[in-house]
This record gives C-alpha cells, sequence and structure tokens, in this order.
C-alpha cells in the first residue's frame, strides 16, 4: 500500500517537461527502490546504518547483462550528508560491467550502497570507480538477514544491500564500474555540475527530488520510518 501511494505522488509531478525527462524517471525509480530496501519494519540494520552513512548510492535497476538501466540519463544516484545534516539532492551515475554476479535465476536486483566513510565517498567521487580494484577499500555485502551482520557492516567503507525480484540476495559489484554523468546531471539541474559539486558541495536543485530526499530523511532520523 505504502508503495503505490508513492507511486501516485511521484506520478502527480510528470505534468511539467522538467519532470518528464529521462534522469526524473531514474530520481523517481531511485525512491522506490529505496522504500524497497528500507521500508520493511525489520530491516532495522539497514537504517542503523543509513544514519551513519556520508551518502548513499541507489540502483534502481540491475540486470543479469551487467548493466544499470534507470532512464536514458544513467542507472544510480548518489545522495550525500550536506553541511545541515540533511540530504543532499541527488548526482546521476552510470554503471556498467559485464561481470557483475548474481545468483543462478535472478534476472534483475536492486541495490543500495551506503558511503560509511570519508574513503569511500571520495572515491566514489573520482569520475570513475572500479569496484573490487581499490584494495585500500572495503565493500561489505548484506543479504538475506541483514540485521544480524551490523558488526561486520560498520567496519566497511562501503555496504551494499541488494533485493532480487523482492527477495534478499547476493549480488556481487565486483569489477563494476561507477561513472559521474556529467551530462545527465546538467540536463537534471540545468547546469554544469559534477557529482563532487552537487552531493558535497550542496549545488543544483530541482523539485522532482524532493520525494527521495524526504525518503531519506525519514529512514535516517532516529527510530527510522513507521
Amino acid at each position: 500500500m505504502k508503495r503505490l501511494m508513492l507511486t501516485a505522488v511521484l506520478a502527480l509531478g510528470i505534468a511539467t517537461p522538467a519532470l518528464a525527462d529521462s534522469p526524473q524517471h531514474l530520481v523517481d525509480s531511485s525512491t522506490l527502490a529505496l522504500e524497497d530496501l528500507l521500508g520493511d519494519s525489520g530491516n532495522s540494520t539497514a537504517q542503523n546504518l543509513l544514519r551513519k552513512a556520508k551518502a548513499v548510492v541507489i540502483c534502481p535497476n540491475i540486470f543479469r547483462a551487467g548493466f544499470l538501466i534507470g532512464g536514458e540519463g544513467g542507472g544510480c544516484v548518489m545522495s550525500g550528508r550536506t553541511g545541515d545534516g540533511t540530504w543532499s539532492y541527488p548526482a546521476i551515475y552510470g554503471m556498467g560491467s559485464g561481470s557483475v554476479g548474481f545468483q543462478i535465476g535472478v534476472q534483475s536486483a536492486e541495490v543500495i550502497m551506503l558511503i560509511m566513510t570519508n574513503g569511500g565517498l571520495n572515491a566514489l567521487l573520482n569520475s570513475q570507480f572500479k569496484f573490487g580494484l581499490d584494495a585500500g577499500l572495503t565493500v561489505a555485502t548484506l543479504g538475506a538477514g541483514v540485521n544480524g551482520a551490523m558488526s561486520t557492516a560498520l567496519n566497511a567503507d562501503i555496504v551494499s544491500i541488494s533485493s532480487t525480484q523482492g527477495l534478499y540476495g547476493g549480488v556481487s559489484l565486483s569489477g563494476a564500474v561507477l561513472s559521474d554523468n556529467v551530462g545527465a546531471n546538467q540536463k537534471y539541474y540545468g547546469t554544469s555540475l559534477d557529482a563532487r559539486q552537487i552531493v558535497v558541495d550542496g549545488q543544483g536543485s530541482n523539485p522532482g527530488a524532493n520525494p527521495l530526499r524526504t525518503m531519506l530523511e525519514r529512514y535516517s532520523a532516529p527510530g527510522g520510518a513507521h
């Protein structure tokens, strides 16, 4: 029911041309993916981690072929904590790889990456980042039984949480390349901005991203969303 209500709210914004382009479709899909992955009242570990996170990357649709697709503007969005503690407007990223690993029979997945350290954040803010290449970073993957993995996750630079066709499952990001989609960011914000300017400096504004930012605030608030 909550997802149906959220979908309806997001659909109301498509009346204006600024919200009908493909980057907006990705932002809306990411909002729904966030609800899917963190909306479970029993998933308190993920919500606790989000409260401590420096930033979050949301990839609403990873296909088995190794591509992330969420509209023509890109495949993932990143939002970070601003100086006043709120969540930034999202920077748009693309990801591709021929080696993204899936469980047998899994066709697609939603993935959220919680960026727990400044080192992890700086790595992902580079124009291109390849998972598994930087030996100085630790990436923890949480699947089934996410609530039992808090201690392991807190020691990681990046924590990946995935849902495969509605079930928590294993999606390996090793070998996947995450790239700042400068063109999509320019299209969405109407000016040339890179990911660091959007996520860290708080530049750029588009009301179409307010539902995503509001949901991040809900799930990172003390006690989580109810």
